[in-house]
């Protein structure tokens, strides 16, 4: 009976060994997944196989086209997994169901697909052409004969069997596995692609019903934790600006590396390095984004909310109810717009940005775009700042604006005519161009600074400038050390290479530079008590950036984080310092926190949960889209 049942799922088990192999190459080739020990190879080796049985079993059901099943089936997993392999080349993540559905997004990250991908991608999908070969050449070896129930049973309890024993061993191996959704890539290594995309699933169907279930009880145990976190303000900081405008630059993709940093002997930001010595500088800020990037680096600035440990809030959540920065300023008169030369449902913002209480949002077709003035997303940045600055002058004052850029995106490419220094000289093609459009991005931003001046609004308005998200990630590690003079990157380089610029900018007040560990999530209230806002009864996990905290931490969306002395990744505790690997047990008390103030800016969101704050006054009128 095994040789008969053999020769009728032989063509299905060609398919799932072709499809095996390509998924472990892939592993080891496009996906940066850390193996400890010949027992982790192992498992990451054999981790696809039991789900590849069931998937492809699916074909074994239909006495029909049961070939043709196969080959559609390990077309559609091909796809899968060609898709993460593209997403992680950029992202260095893997997708999550939220991110399928970013749709909308998927015209305007063109350029950033087609740099990725290469003649090497056309490989993914060989199998598929042996598997077409097969069935056609060889009709004996592709049987179709109809498989009896006892044969079916036989097969899938089998597939299903090997399933349950992998999970178990994945599972005492590595402890509460599944209580780490957020660690997608030990996910991966442990369970598989497919497995992860399954486990995925349940993910979200199980988010999607926190809502329904969430309670005011609920808020109530988030507001009692959030009310004994240090929000008070420093005195002599406290209202400095207030009735002052407020204008946010958003710098894509730019970090602090770049700053008082220079290539061929010149400055890569020449303009900043200058306007740090008259202002704020933060060295110490990192970037808290998740799979959201620029949407997520708004979200937490003007929340003050951890971003979401799947796909974008900006899509997943647009309708909840929230407590921002633009809403609170409405009860103090102020006007509130956002401009950004590309489309204005990229990253759903035309949703989003009513929920967060804008008056008006200045999106692409508010200004001119010409094959000169345009690169990659959207206008170049001077040209953004030059046709933005005659709709900033007409708007009502006191005004809350944010201006994002987009020269300085990946794949970072940039005209000859535009570049003011020249490209890197490293194995990186990336990391090369990286540079001149940073410095683009810097003269742009000086050119904006001058026309503030010039239209009289300079003195009555703090500038807040800050870096998104990183723009080099962990794939060009190899190119970053040679950058930094260091012989590799080390985890706490990495994590290092995740801060990003803070400058604050405050009329008639001393620059100064203030090394405090701190993140997007402290921008929030730090902005308001500049403001003279109290942010006593606002619930938000930032504290103010102005404030001495003995024992400051800085949470990163996948768990890690950073304080005064340690530094915590990919599990292993390290001295800051001198970046030794050192006990657990000393970073302890701060994974706990991170842990819990994750989990209850989750609950948050997922469960809408600000609904029932007592002080929400969310405007339930829309947005403008153009200026009355």
């Amino acid at each position: 009976m095994m040789n008969t049942l053999f020769r009728k799922v032989r063509f299905t088990l060609l398919a799932v060994t072709l499809l095996w192999l390509k998924t472990y190459v892939v592993y080891k080739l496009a996906f940066d997944i850390n193996i400890e020990n010949a027992f982790e190879e192992a498992i990451l080796l054999l981790n696809s196989i039991s789900t590849l049985l069931l998937f492809l079993g699916i074909a074994l059901l239909t006495d029909t086209h049961r070939n043709g099943c196969v080959i559609l089936i390990s077309f559609l997993l091909s796809v899968l997994l060609f898709s993460n392999a593209i997403f992680y080349g950029f992202f260095n993540d893997f997708v999550t169901l939220p991110v399928v559905f970013q749709t909308n997004n998927m015209a305007d990250l063109g350029t950033s697909i087609r740099e990725l991908m290469t003649y090497k991608t056309l490989f993914m999908f060989v199998d598929l052409f042996i598997l077409l070969f097969v069935s056609r050449k060889f009709p004996h070896f592709a049987d179709v004969s109809p498989l009896t129930k006892k044969e079916k049973s036989i097969y899938f309890l089998g597939a299903a069997s090997l399933f349950l024993f992998h999970v178990t061993v994945a599972e005492v191996y590595r402890p509460q596995l599944f209580a780490r959704s957020f660690d997608r890539k030990m996910i991966v290594k442990n369970l598989g692609l497919y497995t992860y995309h399954l486990y995925d699933i349940v993910l979200q169907s199980r988010s999607s019903a926190q809502r329904v279930f969430a309670s005011s009880n609920t808020f109530a145990e988030i507001e009692n934790y959030v009310k004994v976190k240090d929000k008070g303000a420093t005195p002599a900081m406290f209202g400095v600006a207030k009735g002052k405008n407020v204008i946010l630059i958003s710098m894509e993709s730019t970090q602090s590396f770049v700053i008082n940093r220079k290539i061929n002997g010149e400055e890569i930001t020449p303009f900043l390095n200058s306007f740090i010595k008259e202002s704020y500088y933060f060295d110490q800020f990192y970037h808290q984004t998740g799979q959201g990037k620029t949407s997520d680096a708004e979200f937490t600035i003007e929340n003050s909310l951890y971003p979401l440990d799947r796909g974008s809030v900006f899509f997943t959540h647009f309708n909840n109810e929230y407590t921002a920065t633009p809403e609170i300023l409405k009860d103090y008169g102020y006007f509130s717009a956002v401009f950004h030369s590309n489309d204005k449902t990229f990253w759903n913002r035309d949703l989003m940005y009513p929920s967060l209480g804008y008056d008006r949002y200045y999106h692409q077709q508010d200004f001119v775009g010409t094959q000169q003035n345009s690169v990659g997303w959207g206008l170049k940045d001077k040209d953004f700042f030059t046709q933005s600055i005659s709709y900033l002058k007409e708007l009502p004052q006191p005004f809350y604006t944010k201006f994002i850029t987009l020269t300085n995106h990946f794949p970072f490419t940039i005209d000859p005519k535009d570049r003011l220094i020249e490209e890197y000289n490293s194995e990186s093609e990336i990391v090369n161009r990286y540079f001149p459009t940073v410095r683009y991005t810097d003269e742009a931003i000086k050119y904006f600074i001058q026309r503030l001046k010039e239209e009289g609004l300079y003195d009555n308005t703090i500038i807040v400038i800050y870096g998104d998200h990183y723009g080099i990630s962990e794939n060009h590690n190899a190119a970053m050390a040679q950058f930094l003079d260091k012989n590799e990157i080390t985890p706490v380089d990495s994590m290092q290479l995740q801060r990003v610029p803070l400058i604050i900018h405050i009329p008639k007040q001393s620059g100064q530079t203030i090394s405090k560990v701190s993140g997007q999530i402290d921008v929030k209230p730090t902005l308001l008590h500049l403001l003279g806002i109290s942010t006593t009864h606002s619930t938000e996990f930032g504290t103010d950036l102005f404030i001495k905290e003995k024992d400051p931490l800085v949470v990163m969306r996948d768990g890690s984080f950073i304080t005064n002395d340690y530094v915590y990744t990919k599990n292993i505790c390290y001295a800051k310092q001198t970046g030794e690997p050192i006990e657990e047990q000393l970073c302890e008390p701060y994974k706990q926190k991170a842990k819990f103030e994750l989990r209850n800016s989750d609950k948050l969101i997922y469960g809408d949960l600000l609904r029932f704050d007592p002080s929400n006054k969310r405007n339930t009128g829309t947005m403008t889209t153009i200026l009355e």
